[in-house]
């Protein structure tokens, strides 16, 4: 029998991680398909990268496989003394077997001779959904444009109300197809949520800026204001600053348990940009009659604290 270095097939460290085994093997798997890759050797070198990843992956086998030792590319080798036990003296002999059966039967407890190299996974797909604050509020369908091993496919996917940005949604099964009886791959579907020209958010929070005029926020009022359903009158209180944060409960973003985030209107006092006579009049009457000093609390001798004599 003939020594494989399924490592040095899929290039990866003797230590490597499943994560690890796996990225290498998805990138070679597309590199060398045979209706993809133009190399004479195409096949040959894409059944040898799903045998590789066949046994790395499965916990069983690459323990099976690290027991053999480490050996020569095509070296010839005995297998060890482990395998008499495990083939149970019941299945083909050594001599009947390459290294994928020998691995399949240490690893699984029986021997069986297989006309193929096992099953081979679909690929598995990573791509980008961009939605609006109001479909990650109701939830959307989108059509996803995938390549799938050179040939387009458009998928229909149905995005959950109350999706975050950044989330990450895994469908299972919608990737390429598994050969050999493998399974299809996954679509991880990365969530990214577009600025929206009026509200910021925060986990399922929402954020809006509300530019008051000074006798608003000091006499108090009630103004009109947009969520992401329909609009809703707030309550400004009398004497509320700049800077203050209103908040309205359950008006935020939807959470995806059937509840919803919070809605804050975060104050923004304004003045007009030119005034009118009469209005000039009214603040010029407003400054003298105002003792209201709104940099009282941050003079000298404030800042500095009383003074001993």
């Amino acid at each position: 029998m003939k020594y494989k270095d399924y490592y040095a097939t899929l290039g990866v460290p003797r230590d490597a991680t499943l994560d690890q085994i796996k990225k290498a093997y998805r990138k070679l798997a597309r590199q060398y398909h045979p209706d993809l890759s133009k190399d004479a050797d195409a096949e040959a070198k894409f059944k040898e990268l799903a045998e590789a990843y066949v046994t790395l992956k499965d916990a069983d086998k690459r323990s099976a496989y690290d027991n053999i030792g480490k050996h020569v590319p095509g070296e010839e080798f005995q297998p060890p003394p482990a395998w008499d036990r495990s083939a149970g003296g019941n299945g083909p002999t050594f001599a009947d077997m390459d290294l994928a059966d020998l691995l399949a039967a240490m690893g699984h407890g029986r021997a069986g001779r297989q006309s193929d190299r096992g099953p081979v996974p679909g690929r598995d797909f990573d791509t980008t959904a961009r939605i609006s604050l109001e479909q990650a509020h109701q939830g959307a369908k989108l059509t996803l444009e995938l390549d799938d091993g050179g040939a387009g496919r458009a998928l229909e996917v149905t995005i959950p109300a109350g999706v975050r940005d950044g989330q990450k949604l895994r469908l299972r099964g919608q990737g390429g197809k598994g050969h050999q009886g493998g399974p299809n791959g996954d679509i991880y579907l990365h969530i990214a949520l577009a600025p929206h020209p009026l509200f910021q958010v925060q986990q399922q929070d929402l954020y809006f800026h509300l530019a008051l005029s000074p006798w608003e926020a000091a006499l108090g009022a009630q103004v009109e204001i947009p969520t992401l359903g329909n609009p809703m009158l707030l309550t400004v209180p009398e004497g509320t600053r700049h800077a203050r944060k209103l908040r309205v409960r359950g008006q935020g973003l939807a959470n995806g348990h059937g509840g919803r985030g919070d809605f804050y209107a975060v104050v923004h006092l304004d003045i007009p940009k030119t005034l009118s006579a009469r209005e000039r009049e009214l603040f010029q009457e407003l400054a003298g009659a105002s003792d209201f000093n709104p940099r009282e609390e941050t003079t000298l001798e404030n800042a500095n604290g009383p003074t001993s004599t």
